[in-house]
């Protein structure tokens, strides 16, 4: 018999919901299994998805579960949380109530046997998506964040904006933590083998570097400011991300990976390009940045660290 490809998804905020229904709408998953705390919201949720089911490409169906029901999933996106502190403008507020459900939850999936790839949504993305590693246990390259995966395309974007070209054409990328200190890496920016100032002088443009960047770090909060959360690209980005891992696809993605060694730094998940497979995380790639580079992404390490031992210290409060 042909194995179901089934994702759960814990959490059906206004991000879970969504990527409930990329999921489908994709054509990513055969079955999603949906947990939250609020057993009416998950519920009504579920039935709205299904009545989408006969205008999917493929056959998909929803079902609600308890967490130790996500158990049964082949991959388990992480969307827990509330969207409400984060209208601070600043995703480090959501640590404290992140790192209590976090913990809450996942031991439950794990007790019930769970044994495969958790891809991380929740803020602040790349502190949670180490706890969960180190809650679960599970091997390091099956535990990933979106991380700057939504704020490359927010780049990608921009530069689409100021060059007038079409984003198939180049290759960009952010870099960093997935918040305010991240940063887009310009050496590394490439249209086919020519460098940034190699593609302004050839189309006599001069990119607006500092302010590019800044729309990328201030994408979400565009968002936000507007509609109180943001919904289709984190919740594009996170299917994708799925469905790259369950295709074995071998798509390079900068997202929040654990780093061993790249970079000079150990025991720290932050947002890097990686080789995304059916093995999860299947290489970290190591790009020789700048002088200026490397030292901007040594900030964005310290600030993650920061966080990590205040999420520690939650923990040890429990």
């Amino acid at each position: 018999m042909i194995e179901k490809r089934i994702i759960g998804v814990a959490g059906l905020g206004h991000v879970g919901a969504h990527v409930a229904f990329c999921l489908g709408m994709m054509g990513v998953a055969d079955e999603v299994l949906l947990c939250d705390a609020n057993e009416k919201k998950v519920i009504s949720e579920c039935n709205d998805l299904n009545d989408a089911f006969m205008f999917m490409p493929n056959h998909t169906t929803y079902r609600v579960v308890d967490y130790a029901g996500l158990a049964e999933a082949h991959i388990i996106v992480n969307a827990v949380g509330d969207i409400r502190i984060c209208q601070s403008l600043n995703r480090d507020d959501e640590l404290a109530n992140s790192v209590r459900q976090v913990s809450d939850y996942v031991p439950k999936v794990m007790a019930a046997g769970f044994n495969g790839y958790f891809v991380n949504i929740t803020n602040p993305c790349d502190v949670i998506t180490r706890l969960i590693q180190k809650l679960t246990g599970l091997p390091k390259n099956h535990v990933l964040g979106t991380g700057t995966m939504l704020d490359s395309s927010r780049l990608v974007h921009a530069i689409c904006d100021a060059t007038n070209l079409d984003s198939r054409g180049f290759f960009a990328f952010m870099m960093g933590e997935h918040g305010n200190s991240q940063f887009a890496p310009w050496s590394q920016v490439n249209f086919y083998g020519q460098t940034l100032d190699q593609i302004e002088s050839q189309l006599g443009v001069k990119l607006d570097r500092a302010a590019i960047q800044e729309k990328a770090i201030q994408g979400g909060w565009l968002t936000l400011s507007g509609k109180g959360c943001t919904e289709y690209g984190i919740a594009s980005a996170a299917a994708t991300l799925v469905r790259t891992i369950l295709h074995d696809e071998k798509r390079i993605i900068s997202c929040s990976v654990e780093l061993d060694g790249q970079y000079g730094e150990h025991d720290i998940y932050i947002g890097v390009p990686a080789i995304i497979g059916a093995n999860g995380v299947e290489k970290v790639l190591d790009y020789e940045l700048s002088e200026d580079e490397k030292a901007t992404f040594k900030t964005c390490i310290a600030k993650v660290r920061s966080n990590i031992e205040k999420a520690n210290a939650i923990l040890a409060e429990k």
